[in-house]
């Protein structure tokens, strides 16, 4: 295909991350049409791109042209501060509302710990076997894929005051990512 072909795909994913980025910006009635929006528009590039760039340049252009703009609005941001001047003194954040029992903080372990794990591992085995692309590189970004994935689930269920909501997104991106991983290395 011709590189022009691949200009219309330019603006999809920079409006995606600036509707997000408007999402995030505050609370507004307009905010989840916002996100989904944005999620959208980026999918959509994701989608398009395979068929007009190729299975691997595609979605490597997409999602470099997305960081970039993400990364474009993030230091459009930048404050600069006087280094010397003190900062004014903050009390320190509220801890969590919730009791403190015993089996709970164990349960909170067991999920943060070995179930991210799992869900961490299926998302890399995921990677590895059913992107497109070189078996080298599928496998070489599903591996380094899964410390972030583990650490960012882990983060994630020990912050998180809902427990069933922790297990239920975990266990549910478990199952999805290894059933996807053992069908595709079954077919």
């Amino acid at each position: 295909m011709s590189a022009l072909w691949s200009l219309p795909l330019v603006l999809p994913p920079i409006i995606g991350v600036l509707l997000l980025k408007r999402a995030w910006d505050g609370p507004s009635p307009q905010r989840p049409w916002l996100i989904l929006g944005g999620w959208s528009l980026l999918a959509l590039a994701l989608a398009a791109s395979v068929p007009l760039m190729g299975a691997a340049r595609g979605p490597a252009a997409v999602l470099a042209v997305g960081s970039t703009a993400a990364l474009v609005l993030v230091a459009s941001g930048v404050e600069r501060r006087n280094a010397r001047k003190k900062a004014a003194r903050e009390l320190a954040p509220e801890p969590s509302d919730r009791r403190r029992i015993a089996w709970r903080g164990w349960l909170r372990g067991l999920l943060a710990g070995p179930l991210a794990g799992v869900a961490a591992l299926g998302c890399g085995l995921a990677v590895a076997i059913c992107a497109p692309g070189q078996i080298q590189s599928r496998m070489v970004i599903g591996g380094l894929i899964v410390p972030f994935l583990w650490a960012g689930g882990m983060a994630w269920t020990l912050s998180d005051d809902k427990i069933l909501r922790a297990f239920a997104v975990l266990f549910s991106v478990a199952t999805l990512t290894l059933g996807a991983a053992f069908l595709k290395g079954a077919l």
